[in-house]
């Protein structure tokens, strides 16, 4: 099992080890390395929410700027068949590849469901 959740800004991947018998998850987007577990989902999000409000602490303390820095900018790997579909199908919408990527992850961000919730005390 793994999900996502979220409190505040913040985004944790949180999974279940039936070995451990154990929830446990790490918030995403930031620099740092912060986990997280439980016994049970309630006792999960609780443990999240206190992850993420010390982490912000922490950040306070050390005056540093909590959240990962995204540039704008990254490379995405296809193969040539779809690079050459999509450079087509820009062309004939009259756009550049980088307007109708850019068109296309907005697209899809805006119509997939990522967050299962806020996470609660």
């Amino acid at each position: 099992m793994s999900d996502i959740i979220k409190y505040k800004e913040y985004y944790a991947n949180v999974q279940f080890s039936a070995e451990d018998d154990v929830f446990f998850g790490k918030i995403l987007g930031i620099n740092d390395l912060v986990t997280f577990e439980a016994q049970s989902v309630k006792e999960l999000r609780r443990s999240f929410k206190e992850a993420v409000e010390d982490y912000i602490e922490t950040c306070k303390e050390l005056d540093k700027v909590p959240e990962k820095t995204y540039k704008g900018s990254f490379n995405v790997r296809v193969t040539p068949d779809l690079h050459r579909d999509a450079a087509i199908v820009a062309l004939q919408k009259n756009v550049s590849l980088n307007d109708f990527v850019k068109n296309a992850i907005s697209y899809a961000v805006k119509h997939t469901n990522i967050i299962k919730g806020e996470a609660s005390s």
